[in-house]
């Protein structure tokens, strides 16, 4: 893993924050096999084989965890917003993301990458 990424993380404003995205940077290391990550416009991403799969973004009162190359999912609705080749979720304080959807989800956007 990649300290840069770790540092962003571990610097999060909110405890919470840092949790949700340790947890969402597990599932993703878990999801795709030879990740590369980065911090890459003040936000850590995701990257298989050179291309962008996922990115965890902060802001003041949520964690959005983005997935990349998104066309055709089949997505529940009412909880992911974006365009059709990249969707991504907010995740609150005190909610709990479901990660093995989340992960379904990643390795089916990304086996084409």
């Amino acid at each position: 893993m990649n300290p840069e990424v770790t540092a962003f993380i571990e610097g999060m404003q909110h405890s919470w924050q840092v949790e949700v995205s340790n947890q969402l940077r597990q599932m993703v290391h878990q999801s795709i096999p030879d990740l590369e990550e980065r911090v890459q416009y003040k936000k850590p991403h995701f990257l298989k084989k050179g291309k962008y799969a996922a990115v965890i973004s902060p802001s003041k009162d949520a964690i959005a965890f983005m997935i990349m190359n998104a066309n055709g999912l089949e997505l529940p609705e009412g909880q992911f917003e974006g365009p059709p080749e990249r969707k991504w979720i907010k995740i609150r304080e005190g909610q709990t993301p479901d990660y093995e959807l989340l992960s379904k989800l990643l390795i089916q956007a990304s086996s084409t990458l």
